[in-house]
């Protein structure tokens, strides 16, 4: 006579699963040029939000203290050199 001896195991039908450790990320600057040259602003327009001093205040425009340019004046915006590789950003009031 011959027996027979059954192995019945059950398995899992998903792997445990482990949490992960990504998904945290800063909350972005919203940093950039916010007016382009050429677009009339007025005073107390917020030109460029940036870190550093990528560009620098020409005439009528201000800097805060988080290196964020503004319009001094209501004016036309533009873009200009200064020296050979500073760029600076000025306000030129328009005649109405």
């Amino acid at each position: 006579m011959t027996s027979f001896q059954f192995d019945l195991q059950r398995f899992a039908h998903k792997k445990g699963v482990s949490s992960t450790r990504n998904g945290r990320d800063s909350e972005s600057k919203r940093l950039g040029v916010k007016e382009q040259a050429g677009t009339v602003v007025t005073a107390g327009s917020i030109l460029v939000r940036q870190r550093g001093t990528h560009f620098h205040p020409g005439l009528n425009v201000g800097r805060g203290k988080d290196d964020t340019l503004f319009a001094k004046i209501a004016g036309r915006v533009a873009f200009e050199r200064k020296g050979k590789f500073q760029r600076k950003i000025s306000v030129y009031a328009v005649e109405s």
